[in-house]
């Protein structure tokens, strides 16, 4: 991937804003060339620097909850995931392609946990259901485990679940 320079931060930014920009009225916003946009823009997606979607109002579509839930793995499984890496991926992408609800699942670090993922549902005994899958698939390797639901029906919601945001800090740092 080739470094990349300001005006593709700009280019990146301003999509990230509003992906829906036609290459004409993005060059307009940044000042350049429509061609330099098309061109750039194909190199983005070819690279994976961008990969469009549409975030929707979850509560229209009929999902009350959000969850954030949290892992800490056993001695053993850090282990076992060592020594058989390449199956456990596997595995857990077997396991993701059987729950579309879960949408971002990552290790990291916090709270004493090692891994978390992020699902959204239509109904609490939903959530209840995953959280079964996970305990029933993955309780062998689970130490702890902790989650923080978010009631997509809640009426304070300081910001909506956008990345319109992020566009402003790209383009803020250039």
């Amino acid at each position: 991937m080739k470094r990349l320079k300001d005006i593709d931060y700009k280019i990146i930014s301003e999509l990230i804003k509003n992906s829906k920009l036609s290459d004409r009225k993005l060059a307009k916003v940044v000042g350049v060339s429509q061609p330099t946009i098309s061109r750039k823009r194909a190199r983005f997606e070819r690279e994976g620097l961008l990969d469009y979607t549409a975030i929707p109002d979850f509560e229209k579509f009929g999902f009350e909850i959000m969850a954030f839930s949290f892992y800490s793995w056993t001695p053993e499984a850090n282990k076992e995931f060592a020594q058989n890496r390449e199956e456990i991926l596997k595995k857990l992408s077997a396991f993701l392609s059987m729950h579309p609800n879960v949408f971002f699942s990552s290790n990291g670090r916090g709270f004493g946990m090692e891994r978390m993922m992020i699902s959204i549902h239509k109904s609490y005994t939903d959530y209840v259901k995953l959280m079964n899958d996970v305990k029933e698939e993955w309780g062998m390797y689970v130490n702890k485990s902790n989650s923080f639901i978010v009631s997509l029906k809640e009426d304070v919601v300081g910001r909506r679940l956008s990345f319109k945001h992020l566009g402003e800090i790209l383009s803020r740092e250039r």
